[in-house]
């Protein structure tokens, strides 16, 4: 890259795009006032990149064939190892394509970015190196990570591991899948509507999107700032508990971290839950789209909670339905803005990657081969700029109105209580179909109707299983105070020690 200084005859055009008249003697004088500004530039291209080396410099990577690859779960493989011993060692991990791994291919669910390499590590993965747990490779993820579906990613469907022809849950959707098949240990998962905690429920799965900004996104492909997490999926609440330990705390980059409370979350666990008092969210159920199997176990789950001592009261947070008009509001603008800025977000702090900079110039070159979801959301952002943010203003002017709604219930209880997802897994779409458009659709966007609002006003929630019906795993969604995981986790402890969820 490097910077080329407009002429006069630029300088005219680019002031009649702004609806200004500018003459040739006009356009020369603005020339010569540019010129300090592409001195700046050119001084620019000739800095060094200002980017961190990785810390475990060995990078070995391949392509899964399909016999190691039988859910099509895995964007590639790898054997990267951190430092000997440590809190993970023994422990293998999968990383979310979205999340820089330097020197290993990154495609965040695209062909487009399929051979991007990038430059440096993400800091959740210098820290799961750091604690010593070996990074296996790379999880398949939706396309631009937009959708609560598993069938839009360029590599193909990510299969449940329940049942092969439906749905994981998306879009962290190999991660779900390669803990929930045991292919791996650990996993990461990012969440800007749903995406750790879809299809944890999907898949059978815990995942863990903590308080926004308790992680660091530094390195990651994110959406939007105000609603971009990372955090865990594991098999097990005790996991999840110890994985958070690793990966939470400052990075000194994350514009996102801001009074940010680390705990001991692994102290939580095997704590009685007598006093705790939860909430169970009456607009969380009885979706018009939902299923009253997925409602019937939650409830029943909640008075096994009961049974263990917790107090269980229900709730009423009418917000919660307005909640997803909110979110909405803040992707529909905040994804556009990140993709004209092929993948950079304004004001976004810590390092950027050029490699995945120069790649996204696919997402509108190649933007016919994108799945019908994509080709939706370019649309309304497009469609948006008409109203030159009014609506992403509006939305960020009612985040603490939402955030106040389940304020004003948590000071009443300790934790809240509803469905993950208001169905289970459903069927993949039939690709190339108008039905399997309307479905793909249905995935991506439906399955976030209980999910979304915690991105947008950034409360921990956990997606445990609780139940399997009809050979489909049903999620329980637990949601906390602000930095209160620890209290998720000694309710999601308790109940997962109490019974096997895959009992009848």
């Amino acid at each position: 890259m490097s910077y080329q200084s407009p002429d006069a005859t630029d300088i005219r055009c680019l002031a009649g795009e702004l609806g200004l008249e500018m003459s040739e003697p006009e356009a020369q004088r603005y020339l010569g006032w540019l010129q300090p500004f592409a001195a700046g530039y050119a001084a620019l291209d000739g800095l060094p990149s200002g980017l961190p080396a990785p810390r475990y410099p060995e990078r070995r990577w391949w392509r899964a064939d399909d016999r190691d690859n039988p859910l099509g779960a895995w964007a590639v493989r790898t054997a990267l190892t951190g430092r000997p011993g440590g809190r993970l060692a023994g422990r293998t991990i999968a990383v979310k394509d979205n999340i820089l791994v330097a020197g290993v291919p990154l495609a965040n669910g695209t062909a487009f970015l399929a051979d991007c390499l990038p430059e440096f590590d993400a800091t959740v993965v210098d820290r799961l190196l750091d604690a010593g747990g070996s990074i296996a490779g790379k999880s398949v993820c939706e396309y631009l990570c937009v959708s609560g579906g598993s069938a839009t990613s360029a590599s193909g469907p990510v299969h449940n591991p329940h049942r092969r022809g439906y749905a994981a849950g998306g879009s962290s959707s190999g991660s779900a899948a390669l803990v929930a098949a045991g292919a791996v240990d650990l996993a990461l998962g990012c969440d800007q509507g749903g995406s750790i905690r879809i299809p944890a429920s999907w898949s059978g799965t815990c995942g863990m999107k903590p308080t926004h900004g308790l992680v660091p996104y530094t390195g990651i492909m994110g959406m939007e700032e105000a609603i971009d997490h990372v955090g865990p999926i594991t098999a097990n609440v005790a996991d999840s508990a110890l994985m958070l330990e690793v990966l939470a705390g400052p990075d000194g980059h994350d514009g996102r971290q801001r009074a940010v409370v680390v705990q001991p979350y692994t102290a939580a666990l095997g704590q009685p839950i007598a006093d705790l008092r939860i909430g169970v969210v009456r607009e969380g159920f009885s979706h018009p789209l939902g299923d009253a199997v997925v409602d019937d176990c939650v409830q029943a789950a909640a008075a096994r909670l009961a049974a263990l001592g917790a107090t269980v009261m229900p709730v009423s947070i009418p917000r919660h339905l307005q909640g997803p008009a909110i979110w909405g509001a803040l992707v529909g603008d905040g994804l556009w803005a990140t993709l004209r800025l092929r993948g950079i977000g304004m004001n976004m702090a810590g390092p950027t990657s050029p490699q995945v900079h120069a790649a996204m110039q696919g997402a509108f070159d190649r933007a016919a081969e994108a799945p019908v979801n994509i080709k939706l959301v370019m649309l309304l952002g497009r469609w948006l700029e008409r109203y030159r943010g009014a609506y992403y203003g509006r939305a960020r002017n009612l985040i603490p109105w939402l955030r106040a709604g389940y304020d004003q219930a948590l000071a009443q209880v300790d934790l809240l209580l509803l469905p993950t997802t208001v169905t289970r897994a459903r069927p993949h779409p039939r690709a190339g179909t108008p039905a399997g458009d309307d479905e793909t659709l249905w995935q991506a966007f439906n399955c976030v109707l209980n999910t979304c609002q915690f991105d947008a006003t950034g409360h921990p929630a956990m997606s445990i299983p609780c139940g399997l019906r009809d050979g489909l795993p049903v999620g329980m969604m637990l949601v906390g105070r602000y930095f209160d995981e620890p209290t998720i986790y000694r309710a999601a402890h308790a109940f997962e020690q109490a019974g096997d969820w895959r009992a009848p």
